[in-house]
Parts: structure tokens; sequence; C-alpha cells
């Protein structure tokens, strides 16, 4: 769940001030819709740089988990009961991971037992990575036997997972590279469209004695003698780059990091891309 704090608070007033100002002072200005964009993304800006955050502590947790088992393993298989091997632990460095580790710890030492507490610990941090090695170590310990021999096999889990992680992400660097230049000459196109091409097709209007009939039961809106605005006709082309720029988004975060919520950082660059080189051009050079 999204937590409100104070950062977002100031940043939603902020949004609100800048759009106000520009609806009662810059309302049919060629710049109003770009100042328009900047209040929503100033409103935004908040929520995405909390959710790229999120993203990078989880993933900082997960690999921090491979520490932790390591660590384990060590303890484990030196003769050390797995109980008295969390509460040994405990006090090490294991980044975002480390409150975690102490609660751990903490709930152990109060005799809580290390199934429960494992088991309170994956549902705390919320990573499928973590999730799955927890059930296999609390299961492992609550049958008994070679605990080492799973906690080894649980670390090695572990590992390939974060190694096969690491090299999609290498691998596909290059396809997300390709999709934000991809994007961009897509801005460039619909740009082109608008400055050169479009305006060659304001004027065509029909004469006045040109039958209209057949136009009108296809539902065309042609009216004679009267063309259509180069502003109306370009407005959906803004639109287009929106949608676009956000499903390119969430489909380079998928491929990337696995999934659509590593996807929102990259939506939020490209549609704010979009938008801000569309209006702004029109707003500047128009």
């Amino acid at each position: 769940m999204l937590e409100i704090k104070k950062i977002h608070i100031i940043g939603i007033v902020a949004a609100v001030i800048t759009i106000a100002i520009d609806i009662l002072l810059l309302r049919g200005q060629k710049i109003f819709y770009f100042v328009l964009g900047i209040g929503f993304i100033i409103g935004a800006l908040p929520f995405m740089i909390l959710i790229f955050i999120e993203t990078e502590r989880e993933r900082d947790k997960d690999e921090m988990f491979l520490e932790f088992s390591r660590n384990l393993v060590e303890s484990v298989k030196a003769g050390t009961p797995i109980s008295r091997s969390i509460l040994n632990i405990k006090g090490k460095d294991y980044g975002s991971l480390t409150p975690h580790i102490d609660k751990l710890s903490n709930q152990i030492s109060l005799g809580i037992p290390v199934k429960e507490a494992l088991e309170n610990l994956a549902a705390d941090v919320n990573s499928k990575v973590i999730s799955r090695a927890v059930t296999l170590i609390s299961e492992a310990e609550h049958a008994g036997g070679e605990i080492e021999s799973i906690l080894e096999a649980v670390a090695a889990s572990v590992s390939q997972t974060e190694k096969l992680k690491k090299e999609r992400k290498a691998a596909v660097y290059t396809l997300v590279v390709q999709g934000y230049i991809i994007f961009l000459m897509f801005i460039i196109i619909m740009l082109v469209m608008q400055f050169k091409i479009l305006p060659m097709t304001a004027g065509f209007s029909l004469d006045e004695g040109t039958d209209t009939s057949d136009l009108g039961e296809l539902g065309v809106g042609f009216s004679p003698g009267k063309g259509m605005k180069p502003e109306e006709m370009a407005a959906p082309f803004l639109y287009l780059l929106l949608v676009q720029g956000f499903f390119a988004g969430l489909t380079i975060g998928k491929l990337s990091e696995g999934n659509l919520k590593s996807g929102l950082k990259h939506s939020f660059i490209l549609v704010v891309t979009a938008w801000l080189i569309s209006t702004g051009v029109n707003a500047f050079l128009g």
C-alpha cells in the first residue's frame, strides 16, 4: 500500500497551485498545455520517486537475503542450531533487509518458533524469492534431518535466481535502449506530420457544388467551403503518443525486470517526454 508522506502532500499542493495559475492566467495561450503538463508532473513525481525507491529496495532485499542464507549455512554447518545461528547473525549489515533480520532474531529470542518467525519474515518482506526460500527453510527445520544440506540448497537456489535476473536484465538492455530510441523517432515522425504534412492539407475543402450526401452517410464531417484546422488534426497525435508511451513503458519494464510495477517508471518517463516535447514544440515553435 502506498504511504502518503509529507513530500507527496507538498507535491500535490505545488501541482494544484501550478495548474490553478495556468488556468487563470494562461488559458487560451499556446503555452497553456505545456504548463498544465508541468503541473501534473510536479504532482506525480514524488509518487514515481517512491515507486523507484521501493523497487530498488526490493531488489536489494533479494540480494541481501542471499548473503543471509550463506551466513546461515556456514553457522549451521559448524554445528550451531538454526535458531542460535539466526541469533548470532543479528547485528550484521544486510542493507534494507537488516530491520527484518533483527525482527526475526527478536522473535526467536522471545520464544516464537523458528517456522512461525520465518513465515512472519516472508510476509513482511513480500518477495517471491524470499517466500520460496523461507518455506523450504521452515519446513526443513520443522521436519528435522540434515538441515545444513537444505540450507545449502536454498542458498544455491537463491543465488541462481539472482544470477538469472541479472543475466536477463543484461540480455534485454539493448532492447530497452532500442525501445526508447524507437519512441523518440515516433515523436519526431508525429511532429513532422504535424508541422510539415498537415499544414499542406489544412486548406483542403469541398467546393460549394460538391455532392456530400455520400460522405454524410459515412459519418465524415466535411462541409462545403470549410477546411479543418491543423490544430484539430494534430490533437489525436498527442493522445496517440501518450498511449504509446504508457504501454511501451510497461512492456519495457516487464521485459527488463519481470514485473509491471517496474514498468511504471518507464511509462512515466516516456509519457512525460512525449507531453513536454509535443506541447513544448507547439508552444515555442508552433
